[in-house]
């Protein structure tokens, strides 16, 4: 593998990280440099704004989820025809699920697994001298993971940048970066991340304007300087993630229903599936000629009037369930139900292609890895099989129905959270969104 690689890490959660990875990007870009990015963990909306930025697909790499088989296959391929690599970390750089080290779901998993630097992304807005310790135990707490310098972020004035970066040049790190306070580049956000990017009205402004940030205000030289090739421990490639539902999948596909991961596309269109993209926003049915329909998560919440009054989609989608199946993930598993009640309190009729309701009024968080134990046959796979994932929704169940059940699921401790989803003839769903099968 020819191409060089970084991972863009930070203490924390909201440290600025995905701002410092787009500049980046951006400025690679520019610079004529054919940059690829890659996001660790379950993540839908950042390997959106990295393929804007590159203009070229992002792929999620997730060390509980996936085989490490299957995350030097897609690293492998992330890196094919690029010149550098750049991996967005997920949450604090040595967070995860509790478990084998190497196999949490955190961003330092891959960091060892694949032998790259680390740059790590401190703010630094309420802190002064105190970040060099912050920067010293992260550098020292684990001897596989390897910080080559720091890019500090929200800098409040040049007196500000010389005290904290003398501190950290002072324990050996280097200062590679530093990104004044600049609200103007703050990507904005709703209650599952940052908004889309597909919704921007003007991307091309937004990442000029982070290129420039880049060039300005990093030492792009001295990051790329210090990227290395990752370390690939298996040749093999082909590692499908799941197996397709169909030879021909309809797949919806709009601002309600946008959560895929490339990964999982990528696999199916491997194994000589042809994918169909409809949108149910348009009022537009599955297409007659595809042999299973997969509704994805979203926003439907954002939708739910629309959707309401899309009586083609709505009753194409019943046609079709009579002879060929249908599974929904999250936020298609929520139009598959009875009804939504939005988050006004106002209750919308769905499909009703499943006994459920579901509210995002009555709003409770649902956050973590996931496996589930296949109950029977379904669009996830055979009975029996298991399929590694994550739940991330607001939404509540207001009516369970009474529908059989689709999986037993568990956590990342596989400790047991009982039966989830539902399953009635063809048609299937669960908040459950599926990363890779594992048995």
């Amino acid at each position: 593998m020819s191409a060089r690689g970084l991972m863009i890490a930070a203490p924390h959660s909201g440290g600025g990280k995905t701002t410092v990875t787009l500049g980046l990007l951006a400025a690679l870009r520019q610079r004529g440099h054919r940059a690829r990015a890659a996001k660790a963990g379950p993540d839908y909306i950042d390997p959106a704004f990295h393929a804007a930025a590159t203009g070229a697909p992002s792929v999620n790499l997730d060390s509980w989820a996936m085989s490490p088989a299957l995350l030097d296959a897609l690293a492998t391929e992330a890196a094919r025809d690029a010149d550098f690599l750049v991996i967005e970390g997920v949450m604090g750089l040595f967070d995860g699920a509790p478990g084998v080290a190497g196999r949490r779901g955190a961003t330092a998993d891959l960091a060892a697994h694949f032998d790259l630097p680390v740059v790590l992304v401190v703010d630094v807005a309420r802190q002064a001298q105190s970040a060099a310790a912050l920067v010293r135990g992260f550098a020292t707490h684990d001897p596989a993971v390897r910080i080559v310098g720091v890019v500090l972020n929200s800098v409040g004035s040049e007196r500000h940048r010389a005290l904290v970066g003398d501190a950290i040049a002072a324990v050996g790190v280097p200062v590679l970066g530093a990104v004044p306070r600049d609200a103007s580049l703050a990507l904005p956000e709703r209650h599952l991340g940052l908004v889309q990017a597909g919704e921007h009205a003007d991307l091309k402004n937004l990442f000029a304007r982070l290129a420039a940030m880049a060039e300005r205000h990093c030492d792009i030289a001295g990051l790329l300087a210090r990227a290395t090739p990752p370390r690939i421990h298996s040749a093999a490639a082909g590692h499908a993630a799941l197996l397709p539902p169909g030879q021909r999948i309809a797949l919806a596909c709009d601002r309600a229903f946008s959560f895929v991961y490339p990964h999982v596309v990528a696999a199916w269109r491997r194994a000589g599936a042809e994918l169909l993209p409809f949108s149910p926003l348009a009022d537009e049915p599955p297409p007659e000629r595809a042999d299973c329909c997969w509704l994805p998560g979203g926003y439907p919440e954002l939708h739910a009037q629309t959707l309401a009054a899309a009586r083609n989609f709505a009753d194409g989608l019943r046609r079709f369930a009579q002879t060929r199946p249908v599974h929904g993930e999250c936020g298609g598993y929520m139009v598959l139900g009875q009804s939504l009640q939005d988050a006004d309190g106002r209750v919308h009729p769905m499909t009703g292609l499943l006994g459920h309701a579901t509210s995002f009024s009555k709003r409770k968080l649902q956050l973590g890895y996931r496996s589930a134990r296949l109950l029977s046959d379904s669009a996830l796979g055979r009975a029996g099989a298991t399929v590694r994932g994550h739940e991330f929704h607001y939404a509540t169940l207001e009516s369970a129905g009474d529908d059989d059940c689709l999986a037993e699921i568990f956590d990342a401790e596989d400790k047991a959270l009982g039966r989830s989803g539902t399953q009635r003839g063809r048609v299937t769903g669960s908040f459950f969104h599926a990363i890779a099968q594992t048995g």
